[in-house]
């Protein structure tokens, strides 16, 4: 599933928190294998409205919604603020 290229403010966000390589290692395996056991894919609530995300690393996650085939990342979060 191939995920569509991010939004300025996501790669100015990637690059402020130094996450660039780790978000492209986790876009890899994403690309790759969408249930990969690293990523942690999930759901969120309330899961009617189908927003995902996936692990970055154990800090930060990406969060994503699917449409026609394709993902487009909405944001990249600390997960635990």
């Amino acid at each position: 599933m191939n995920i569509k290229p991010l939004k300025p403010e996501l790669v100015a966000y990637l690059k402020q928190h130094r996450l660039e390589k780790k978000f492209d290692k986790a876009k890899q395996l994403f690309e790759s294998d969408i249930h990969h056991p690293s990523l942690n894919v999930k759901v969120l609530e309330p899961k009617s409205l189908k927003i995902y995300s996936f692990r970055v690393d154990l800090k930060y996650r990406a969060l994503f919604f699917i449409v026609d085939e394709e993902v487009e990342i909405i944001s990249v979060t600390n997960h635990y603020k």
